[in-house]
């Protein structure tokens, strides 16, 4: 989100000199995910950000892919997932393709041993259950069911657990997340037609300086392998920091839906978008309000896109026998639409309850082994009407 924010002690100029109390100077760091070119913040170190003091060896975390190539309706139970104590190894990817992996996590305990930074990606992840705080250079950042979590590739994090009963849903993107382009102006001001505006989003806040040296374990995520970077300084040593590049949190309870006369396309629920896909959020709201109006989606044809939705909670009024952390998969290439009864079931309803985040990948997606292991079997036939009984 392109807002100017500035917290903690900074020069009047940059790139000038700037020292502490003894005459040291802080180092000062331009922190940005597009070369020289996009959003970036500037930040300023107690100490050089740069002093490592030993290298290990990378491990792989890269996907198994089981299923390169696909054309079949899925579905996949994610709170089978299996949860684990440690955050990376709790991770679970389960479609990928060049522009972004989606998996889920469920994490039993805080990051205590370790910090994590990811190169490869801008992260977004969806909290289901659970709550604690982004601890994060910029400040922390206090999370809770129904939160969107934004963190830019190469932000080092600590993620601090209220419970060891946590979900989320994650989503590592190849290019920057913003916000869709036809909600803000030329100066990225957020339009009155938008669905949210500045103030639904959380900034960080609380910075705290830890100028401390030591040995500070930091696993950097880059191409797929997992390197273990031990730093003598504490990654969130900041005096101050200020620019448009931070992470930030968003509420999906603030997000305001869009209705109309008639049923309105799946565009008017878009959230976020990336590069080759866009994000959707799906929250409780009045159905449309013409008198022979059909709330429920008309059947469509996903030819440009895949669509993934995941159930959050609510009844789903298109899908029958949905529970919560469900996963489907819509291929691109076929169309879909309204499970039997759906359609039917809609008419002359009023509203809705339910709350889902959805998920369109421009280019298909491959299917890890991971997902096979939690599929519902047989979901591309739930759509045959059940046979009537003699």
């Amino acid at each position: 989100m392109p807002v100017y924010q500035r917290m903690g002690k900074i020069p009047s100029k940059r790139h000038t000199v700037y020292r502490r109390d003894n005459g040291d100077l802080y180092h000062e760091e331009l922190f940005g995910t597009e070369g020289f070119s996009g959003v970036s913040s500037l930040l300023y170190h107690c100490s050089p950000p740069t002093r490592v003091i030993r290298y290990g060896e990378p491990r792989s975390i890269r996907p198994d892919i089981a299923i390169h190539n696909n054309m079949k309706a899925l579905s996949f139970q994610g709170f089978a997932i299996e949860p684990s104590d440690d955050y990376v190894e709790s991770r679970k990817t389960l479609f990928v393709n060049h522009d972004l992996h989606i998996g889920l996590a469920a994490p039993r305990m805080s990051m205590t041993e370790y910090f994590f930074k990811n190169a490869d990606a801008d992260e977004m992840l969806f909290i289901h259950k659970g709550s604690g705080t982004l601890c994060t250079p910029y400040g922390s950042l206090p999370f809770s069911y129904g939160d969107y979590l934004i963190i830019p590739r190469g932000t080092v994090y600590q993620l601090q657990f209220d419970t060891e009963d946590n979900h989320f849903l994650t989503i590592e993107s190849f290019g920057p997340i913003r916000t869709p382009r036809r909600y803000r102006n030329d100066v990225g001001q957020f339009l009155e037609h938008s669905p949210f505006c500045e103030r639904d989003f959380r900034l960080p806040e609380n910075l705290e300086t830890h100028d401390e040296t030591g040995e500070f374990l930091v696993q950097i995520k880059k191409n797929g392998l997992l390197y273990p970077y031990v730093y003598a300084n504490h990654p969130f040593d900041l005096i101050g920091w200020d620019g448009y590049c931070y992470p930030y949190a968003f509420s999906i309870f603030d997000f305001e839906p869009i209705t109309g006369r008639i049923h309105m396309p799946p565009p008017i629920h878009q959230q976020w978008e990336g590069k080759n896909f866009v994000v959707c959020s799906f929250v409780p709201r009045l159905y449309d309000y013409h008198p022979q109006a059909i709330p429920a989606p008309y059947h469509h044809s996903n030819i440009d896109s895949d669509e993934l939705l995941y159930y959050v909670d609510g009844d789903f009024m298109s899908r029958n026998n949905i529970q919560k952390g469900q996963i489907t998969l819509h291929p691109a290439g076929i169309p879909h639409g309204p499970h039997p009864g759906a359609i039917e079931r809609s008419i002359g309803k009023k509203e809705t309850g339910e709350l889902a985040v959805m998920i369109d990948p421009f280019n298909p997606v491959s299917i890890t082994t991971e997902a096979l292991s939690v599929e519902v079997k047989d979901y591309y036939k739930s759509w045959m009407e059940q046979p009537v009984q003699a």
